[in-house]
């Protein structure tokens, strides 16, 4: 969990059913997978700042609490903690909803910073249109 209090209310970014193509050898979901899914929840928390080209900058400690087996319906919620002139701090939780037992149980968080681009330099996101916030 970040130290930063949140900007706006948390989001469920994505929602993902775990795949058998995206297991590893011992048949549970590669870390890879999960943290492409959190880079992609950062990037639909960003783009509610404003409609530029966001990069991932960095992604903070990422620790693995449980694992994610095929079938568990994946959740990947994501809120703003910080936001800066050309960067947005992003906290993406990831949580799996078990198959046969309909548990929840907490996977991750990650901490994320976001860039926004424009013409490929980094861009002021308070001078672009801004989406509403949900």
């Amino acid at each position: 969990m970040s130290e930063h209090k949140a900007i706006n209310e948390r989001i469920l970014a994505l929602r993902v059913v775990a795949m058998p193509r995206e297991t590893n050898p011992y048949s549970t979901i590669f870390g890879g997978v999960i943290l492409s899914y959190i880079d992609q929840a950062g990037f639909v928390e960003a783009r509610r700042h404003g409609d530029l080209d966001w990069v991932t900058a960095s992604i903070d400690h990422v620790d693995f609490r449980a694992p994610v087996h095929v079938g568990d319906v994946v959740n990947y919620h994501s809120r703003t903690v910080r936001l800066g002139r050309t960067s947005v701090t992003v906290e993406v939780e990831v949580q799996a909803e078990r198959f046969h037992t309909h548990e929840t149980v907490h996977v991750t968080s990650a901490t994320l910073t976001m860039v926004g681009m424009r013409d490929g330099k980094p861009f002021p996101f308070r001078e672009c249109p801004c989406r509403d916030h949900e």
